[in-house]
């Protein structure tokens, strides 16, 4: 890791911190302590011949969107401070953390607060010290120690984009007004259905009352809206009848002057009327 890629990864800050029993148990995107800075074990339980254990562990991804703002060591005596939290277990099933000192975390959102916790280390007791590190307290022949400071949040990327065949095809140079791009796969237009029959085909008559085109008003809605549409029973025996050809055959169709002879009328009689002298009134 050349100096750039390990100064970047040191200013992004820890975002979780948990116990885990090995790298199996442990979750993705965490980072097992399974040394200290003196080049001695990390396991908590320490001892001959000892099989399985837990090691401290902590995570830097920030797609939750959350940091850890402060890690402290207290005693089982302690009550644990307000906004803080004990940090999980992901251990094997006979495996077990100690109580008499336990380790809690203050986490909060990575916009909320300017400096987090960078860095987690561990030393043996009475051996050694980490400069620039605060010590948190020892547990288990251990002695915690964490960097605090200011963090760097990764720049999001934009998602690429494909770029149809209708983008590709537009040129700058060309003489005609751009077209509009046309999706690959318009979807299906749906079928015509005229209002009138979405009406009739409505199970439920205030349904089509409310559905007249303006749901926020009411000034749409007719007095035929929601009424069926049928025939008279007189018409539905005479449409259900068969015409005879006989019948088709005497009807005579009228032109427009056979109409205007029919219906003529030269208004000679309101002439008449018109023109006709009152009779003088003699005393």
């Amino acid at each position: 890791m050349s100096v750039f890629e390990s100064s970047s990864a040191f200013s992004r800050p820890i975002t979780a911190v948990a116990w885990a029993s090995n790298a199996s148990t442990c979750p993705g995107q965490f980072i097992l302590i399974t040394q200290t800075e003196d080049g001695a074990s990390a396991n908590f339980i320490r001892g001959f011949a000892i099989k399985s254990g837990y090691y401290l562990s902590y995570s830097k991804d920030l797609s939750g969107g959350m940091v850890v703002a402060d890690v402290q060591v207290i005693t089982d005596k302690e009550t644990i401070p307000h906004g803080y939290c004990y940090i999980p277990e992901f251990l094997e099933p006979k495996a077990s953390v100690g109580k008499k000192k336990r380790i809690c975390v203050r986490i909060v959102p990575v916009g909320s607060v300017a400096t987090a916790v960078l860095d987690l280390k561990l030393t043996v007791k009475n051996k050694s010290m980490v400069q620039q590190y605060t010590c948190l307290g020892d547990m288990n022949g251990f002695v915690v120690w964490c960097l605090k400071g200011q963090f760097s949040s990764p720049t999001p990327q934009a998602k690429p984009r494909s770029v149809s065949l209708d983008m590709r095809s537009l040129s700058l140079e060309g003489t005609g007004p751009p077209q509009p791009l046309k999706p690959s796969n318009p979807p299906e237009a749906p079928p015509k259905v005229s209002r009138r029959r979405s009406k009739l085909d409505t199970h439920n008559p205030m349904e089509a009352v409310y559905d007249s085109g303006n749901h926020s008003s009411i000034h749409g809605v007719t007095a035929m809206d929601g009424v069926p549409f049928s025939l008279h029973p007189k018409f539905e025996s005479q449409s259900n009848s068969k015409v005879s050809v006989s019948t088709l055959s005497d009807i005579r169709i009228k032109s427009v002057q056979d109409i205007e002879n029919e219906y003529n009328y030269t208004f000679a009689v309101e002439e008449l009327a018109a023109k006709r002298i009152c009779p003088s009134v003699s005393g």
